[in-house]
Formats: structure tokens, C-alpha cells, sequence
């Protein structure tokens, strides 16, 4: 048996701000990993790493990261005020999203990243994906131009070392089992630590171990029949167990439980991802491509948003077509625009000189369908209206369904490529009802459950749908802080 004041389940971004919030109030903090070393820090872990946060100006970044003086003046630094946020947030949710929970996370993310920068994480500027030179100047688009420097790998690495030096005990290859639970409060965690029972009392526990996303039974019985097949971006180790210890002593489910961030991925990447190569299956560059099905036939309008807000929905799209694929099309035009992982080594790409050629060449598609959808997008491309790949730029196709809003470029300048995607499933939307100045988690009658906290995926109500990129490090980020602050007082007055 283990004895702490606040025990904290998991290791990702979300559990490490909880921990060290609690453990900031003087009381101590224990960390239950299910992971091995080597594998630790949960979905967080495989991140790009680009935080969503409220800034009004370049003023408000400097307070993250060093900007030099002449690169903030000749920079656009573009921005994400409060009012845009909700705006975003709220549009891709289909507001849907909670208000008490969105509204802790928006107006509290600036200062939980000057937090987080305070507790050892490193940002640069995100100059690599969102933004381009235009008219001689720097511009960024699509609302993030900070990152975590090293991605998600990086954050998960700067703030293990800061709970390290802290005094945090972290037990790796220990499994949450159940909740200590004597039916008015949660004493603490049941876990199997490298395959032996231990006991961790506490005055209080964080729940922050993620969804359900690589649980392919649960995907089948929450998202429907097919998402078994998808691919997992992230870990193996989310398998839905804190929530199905939360739900065992009567806590509440909340949110969109059918739901989940999904995204285009490589066709034939491993079952899980890879913590070396987290990045490598990535195909976000598709607003400058066609998607073809297995019929040849598009099958999504390719240019609605900017990728980082229709690319967490348009994952679920591919997975719905035969035979759970698809095809991205482009052409030599927009070759120098794709993004770096298109170049990699593990890459499902075919190359060709001509359209028919091409056809040819695409695995599992009809090629009298693909050679007909190509004929009838080139004609209705709206070539009048110049094309520019850092502003929604309203080059668009005419009379064909379904439409593409922006960036439609005719496939007319060989050589010719195609990469294969499917659809590989990053965390679920479905998740319990907590309290959103405490981080309390509720019963049936939404009545707090003393000593019992939630942060991260485990939170439900904040995303429906769809999801703005960037933001899952940032909620888990909002609260895990105030799930760990409250907590180290719950505990305290326990």
C-alpha cells in the first residue's frame, strides 16, 4: 500500500499539469502510468505540439516565447482574440460545446500557457506549418502560430523533468484498476503494478487517462460498426478504463459519446502509432488536393476551412467510403506547397505522367470513375480568381457536387501524384460531467463526488463533432490545472 495526498492516473500533458498544479499547494503527488518508460506520456506523447490559445497581439506571445524585436514588427502574427475563439470553438462544434467548460477554457488559456512556459515548457514560433511569405512579408494563418518546441514529445519530456525535481513519484507500468471507493468518497486507486496488486490511498484522485480510442469494442458500441478498423494515431494504452472506473461508482457520462477527433492518415501505417515516428503518417496537406474513393468519385468539399478545421471530421469521412480509403490527388502545381510527411519514407504514393496513366496506377479505384470526376472538376475550377494558399482565397469549382470552396486548382501539369489515406482515430469526444471551477467530477444527480477529479480526453462536453486544432493540448492544459488545484484543496480539507 501507497500512501499520498493526491494520486493522479496518467501521464500525458493533461495528468503532468495536474500534478503539478497539486503539487505547487505543498501537497504530495503520486503518478500512476500504465505505460512503460520508454512509452509513457499517453496521447500527448504523438502531438504536433501547436497550441490554440486567446492573444490579441504579438505582445501577448512574447509572453511565451522569446521574439525578437524586428521579427515581431515585420511579422503578420495574425490572431486568436477572445471573441474569435468562442467564435471558432462554438462554429465547429455546432454550438454545441458546454459554456461553463468552454468559457474556463478560452479565458484561461493565455495564462496557463505563460503557466506552463513557468513550468519548464519551451515554444517557438510555428513558422514550419502555418505561415507563408506573402507580398514579402511573413504571414501566419489559421489562428496558432506558437508551438511546443520538440511536439508533444517535447512538452511530455519538459514537464516529466520538472515533476521529477519536484519531488512527484511517478509509477510506470501501473494500471488504474478501480477506484478505492467506500460509497461517499473516493480513498484512492486499485492498480496492477507490473502484474502484482497494489493499493494507492489518497485524499483525492485525478482521473487524466485519456478515451477510448484504442479500445476497438468501445469504438464499435459508441462510434458505430466499422470504426474497429480504424487506425490508432496515438497509444496503445488508452483502452477506456478510467472512464469505466468513474461510471462504475456512479459517475455522470456527458458529452458527444459518438464522437471523436479523426483525421486522413497513411493507408497502411502500423495499428498504433509509433512514439519515434509520430508524425510520419500525417496527410494534411488535402484543401490542395482531390480526394477520390475507391468509385473515383470526390466525396468531401476539399477546401471548406483551412485543414486544421475540417481535418479531425474529414478521418470519419474516409472510413465511411469502400473499403475504408482513399486517394489524395494532386498535381505539379502545388507539389513545393505539401507538407514535409508526404516526403517520407513510409509513404503509399503513386507517380504519373498522365491522367489515364495515373488511373492506372490508383489500387482499388475505378478508373473510367476517377478519369470522369477529374474531367468534370477541371471545367468547373473557377481559374479567374488567383490562387493563394495562406488566405481562404475563394477559388472555387462551379456547378459540381460536392464543391470545393478554396485552393481549386485543374489537375493539368504533370507529373502527377497520389497518396493513399485512411482513417486513423485519435482520441473520442464522450467523456464525464465535472465541475468547471473545480474539476470535480459529478454522480447521476450532479452532485460532486468527493475526491474524484477528471482532466484531458476524460473530460466530456467540450467537443462535438469536429474539433479546432490545437485546442486538445490547451484544454488539457486548462483542466489539468484546475482539476490539480482542486484536488491538492480537496485534499487538504479532507
Amino acid at each position: 500500500m501507497q500512501q499520498f495526498d493526491v494520486v493522479v492516473v496518467g501521464k500525458g500533458n493533461a495528468a503532468l499539469c495536474a500534478a503539478l498544479s497539486a503539487r505547487d499547494m505543498g501537497v504530495s503527488v503520486a503518478m500512476l502510468e500504465a505505460a512503460s518508460v520508454e512509452e509513457s506520456g499517453g496521447n500527448s506523447r504523438f502531438a504536433g505540439g501547436v497550441m490554440r490559445f486567446a492573444y490579441s497581439s504579438v505582445e501577448d506571445l512574447k509572453k511565451i516565447t522569446d521574439i525578437p524585436d524586428d521579427e515581431a514588427t515585420n511579422t503578420d502574427w495574425d490572431s486568436n482574440t477572445i471573441e474569435e475563439f468562442y467564435d471558432d470553438l462554438y462554429r465547429v462544434t455546432s454550438y454545441r460545446t458546454d459554456p461553463d467548460l468552454s468559457e474556463a477554457l478560452i479565458t484561461k488559456s493565455l495564462e496557463g500557457m505563460v503557466w506552463l512556459r513557468g513550468q519548464g515548457a519551451r515554444f517557438v514560433p510555428n513558422y514550419a506549418s502555418q505561415s507563408a511569405i506573402v507580398n514579402g512579408k511573413r504571414k501566419f494563418f489559421g489562428r496558432f502560430p506558437i508551438t511546443v518546441s520538440g511536439g508533444g514529445a517535447g512538452l511530455v519530456q519538459d514537464l516529466t523533468n520538472t515533476a521529477v525535481k519536484k519531488g512527484i513519484e511517478i509509477f510506470y507500468e501501473t494500471r488504474a484498476v478501480s477506484l478505492i471507493y467506500d460509497g461517499e468518497r473516493v480513498l484512492g486507486v486499485r492498480a496492477k503494478s507490473r502484474g502484482k496488486p497494489v493499493e494507492f490511498h489518497a485524499r483525492a484522485v485525478v482521473l487524466a487517462c485519456g478515451g477510448f480510442e484504442a479500445n476497438p469494442e468501445w469504438r464499435t458500441r459508441y462510434l458505430g460498426p466499422g470504426w474497429e478498423l480504424a487506425k490508432v494515431r496515438g497509444t496503445r494504452h488508452n483502452l477506456g478504463e478510467g472512464l469505466r472506473m468513474a461510471l462504475d461508482i456512479g459517475a455522470c457520462p456527458y458529452g458527444n459519446w459518438s464522437g471523436r477527433h479523426a483525421v486522413s492518415w497513411e493507408r497502411h501505417a502500423p495499428e498504433f502509432g509509433d512514439v519515434n515516428r509520430s508524425h510520419d503518417p500525417y496527410r494534411h496537406s488535402y484543401p490542395l488536393s482531390i480526394m477520390i474513393n475507391a468509385e473515383g468519385k470526390r466525396f468531401v468539399d476539399e477546401g471548406a476551412e483551412f485543414y486544421n478545421y475540417t481535418y479531425a471530421k474529414y478521418g470519419g469521412e474516409v472510413l465511411k467510403q469502400t473499403g475504408q480509403f482513399a486517394w489524395q490527388v494532386f498535381d505539379a502545381k502545388v507539389k513545393p506547397l505539401l507538407k514535409q510527411e508526404y516526403s517520407g519514407r513510409n509513404v503509399t504514393r503513386v507517380i504519373a505522367n498522365t491522367l489515364e496513366e495515373l488511373a492506372a496506377k490508383l489500387e482499388g479505384v475505378n478508373p473510367e470513375g476517377f478519369l470522369k470526376t477529374v474531367r468534370e472538376y477541371n471545367a468547373a475550377v473557377r481559374t479567374d480568381v488567383p490562387f493563394s494558399h495562406a488566405a481562404k482565397d475563394g477559388r472555387c469549382t462551379v456547378g459540381i457536387e460536392p464543391p470545393k470552396s478554396n485552393w481549386a486548382n485543374p489537375l493539368d501539369t504533370p507529373p502527377f501524384e497520389a497518396y493513399g489515406v485512411t482513417c486513423g482515430i485519435t482520441f473520442t469526444f464522450g467523456g464525464l460531467r465535472i465541475n468547471h471551477e473545480t474539476g470535480q467530477v459529478l454522480d447521476l444527480s450532479y452532485a460532486p463526488i468527493p475526491g474524484l477529479y477528471a482532466a484531458g480526453e476524460m473530460v466530456g462536453g467540450v467537443f462535438y463533432f469536429n474539433y479546432p486544432a490545437g485546442t486538445g493540448l490547451v484544454s488539457g492544459l486548462v483542466f489539468g490545472r484546475i482539476a490539480g488545484s482542486g484536488a491538492a484543496t480537496g485534499a487538504r480539507a479532507a
